[in-house]
């Protein structure tokens, strides 16, 4: 959660610093610092749920794959 946190504090600079440099308006450029980091830093939540999930089956296909591998070599053998 350190990570996420970090992460929404930065976007959050470099959104309110874009949008103040392009509008020269403060309030807008606090608004488009709130709106869009907030959103932005939810998604990438869910964005790092969903890939280490992925990892995880990758993971544990492989091992499956392995052992399955292995148990027909076994099997070869043993005729």
């Amino acid at each position: 959660m350190t990570k996420t946190i970090t992460f929404a504090i930065m976007h959050f600079s470099i959104a309110f610093s874009v949008a103040y440099l392009i509008t020269g308006s403060i309030i807008v450029g606090g608004l488009v610092a709130v709106v869009e980091p907030a959103i932005n830093t939810v998604a990438y939540y869910f964005h790092e749920i969903f890939w280490n999930k992925l990892q995880q089956s990758d993971a544990e296909a492989a091992i499956t794959k392995t052992f399955q591998s292995a148990g027909e070599s076994y099997a070869l053998r043993s005729m």
